[in-house]
């Protein structure tokens, strides 16, 4: 079956938090994801396969040089197929067009090879301040 991915795609905000739900294991929600999105995003990625949600990606910016992927999810039997890699290197392809600068992301450490060596990410000194 053919992935498709899809900038700023017309999503069901129902079928996002279960995806969310299911990729960061929380109960689904009932997050307005498109006012969410709509109001503080540069864009986000939908991957999509038969016409389900199988993946997304958020890309928030400053509104200059900057962005930020954040909720990066792939269905969990739909992983380890490169459509992780291929939302972020779609995000990263937009970000450009947007005259972005920068892309950043912040992971939890079992995600390092992912971000590092499938994703092409450099390591950088971050500080984080856990509210």
């Amino acid at each position: 079956m053919t992935v498709t991915y899809e900038w700023r795609g017309d999503f069901d905000n129902a079928a996002l938090n279960i995806l969310h739900a299911e990729g960061f294991d929380h109960p689904p929600a009932q997050t307005d994801w498109r006012t969410r999105l709509e109001r503080h995003s540069l864009g986000w990625v939908c991957a999509w396969e038969d016409g389900s949600l199988i993946g997304f990606l958020n890309v928030v910016w400053d509104g200059g040089v900057h962005a930020f992927i954040l909720d990066t999810v792939v269905a969990a039997d739909r992983r380890a197929r490169g459509i992780g890699a291929a939302l972020v290197a779609t995000a990263a392809h937009e970000a450009r067009t947007a005259k972005c600068e920068w892309l950043h992301v912040d992971f939890e450490e079992h995600l390092r090879s992912f971000y590092f060596d499938a994703c092409g990410f450099k390591e950088t000194t971050a500080g984080l301040i856990a509210l």
